[in-house]
């Protein structure tokens, strides 16, 4: 019985951290067990909003893949590959943007929330508004069946089964409408207490070293309510138990019931809570060293992922054609 085809990605817009830890990678490691996983560097993606400055471009991308490598994504149980190594993406994306009309991608709620979420940057460009029509030619050239996405993602990838529909309708049926699997992505907030962001720089990365780690711990935002050590603590509203709750299953209750009985201070649960994320981080570490020492590995990982890849996306643009009467 043929598995279940999975299309997931990450833009490479920098060094990961315990953010896509919780809300992408640990689920991908369960999904390469379960499903054909086709895991994608989306780096064209990337360049819709950083377009203007590429001088680290390729670190990020290496640093990326190192990341997911190092956190259990494996090569023998998936395929990891380059988006711009795969020119079948941007053949579909253009022939996609044909029958796509413009007010689609003009409502997409998320793409509004960017231009005023990103309001620093200059999106106002082609690239940017068609993002969702590349995106879409990213799942529909491996035929994929299943598209892990959170719940702000779904409008994406509702308009990419507008999309299959409409190309269906058309030229005859080519692509299965790809179907969604929500995630359960724990909300880890930053040391500041806001969402976790580079763009906000309070993140905790999965290659900070011990003593970054324990640094940043240390600033992190506790109970405002909780002045001296004798105060009722209120767990609820710490940065401090947000993380004891994503990374310490087993002593949570007692972290919570200790801090709101004020027998045990932010200065105690800020040196445990450390001293538990340098354990979750040392085999990360360890295996990051490994692919640090041997970069030909990472290269030798991207071809095998793009002839593997290539031997979808060629196949299934041959079809494209055949249905479009353009061979």
């Amino acid at each position: 019985m043929n598995k279940l085809r999975v299309l997931s990605g990450m833009r490479p817009t920098g060094r990961l951290h315990l953010g896509h830890l919780l809300g992408a990678l640990n689920n991908w490691k369960e999904f390469q067990n379960e499903y054909e996983c086709f895991y994608m560097i989306a780096d064209w993606h990337a360049l819709t909003t950083a377009y203007d400055d590429t001088s680290e471009f390729q670190e990020n991308i290496r640093q990326m893949l190192i990341d997911w490598l190092s956190c259990g994504i494996d090569r023998q149980k998936c395929v990891i590959f380059r988006q711009s190594q795969i020119p079948e993406h941007a053949e579909l994306h253009i022939l996609l943007s044909t029958i796509t009309p413009l007010p689609w991608l003009q409502r997409c709620p998320t793409y509004k929330d960017q231009l005023k979420e990103l309001a620093q940057l200059d999106l106002h460009t082609y690239g940017f508004l068609g993002y969702p029509v590349l995106q879409a030619a990213d799942i529909l050239v491996y035929k994929a069946n299943i598209v892990p996405v959170g719940e702000d993602q779904l409008p994406h990838l509702e308009l990419t089964r507008e999309i299959c529909r409409r190309f269906n309708y058309l030229y005859g049926t080519v692509f299965p409408e790809p179907a969604s699997k929500l995630t359960q992505t724990p909300k880890l907030p930053g040391v500041d207490g806001r969402k976790m962001s580079k763009s906000f720089g309070n993140c905790i990365y999965l290659s900070d070293s011990d003593d970054q780690i324990v640094k940043k711990v240390k600033s992190m935002i506790t109970d405002p309510a909780r002045i001296h050590p004798t105060d009722l603590g209120h767990p609820e509203v710490c940065v401090i138990f947000a993380f004891h709750q994503a990374f310490n299953k087993s002593g949570l209750e007692v972290v919570k019931q200790e801090c709101q009985e004020a027998k045990r201070g932010c200065v105690k649960c800020k040196g445990e809570l450390a001293q538990i994320l340098i354990s979750c981080l040392k085999p990360i570490h360890e295996a990051r060293k490994r692919f640090e020492e041997d970069p030909q590995e990472i290269i030798n990982i991207l071809n095998e992922g793009k002839e593997k890849a290539r031997q979808i996306t060629v196949s299934v643009m041959h079809e494209v054609r055949q249905a479009m009467k353009i061979l």
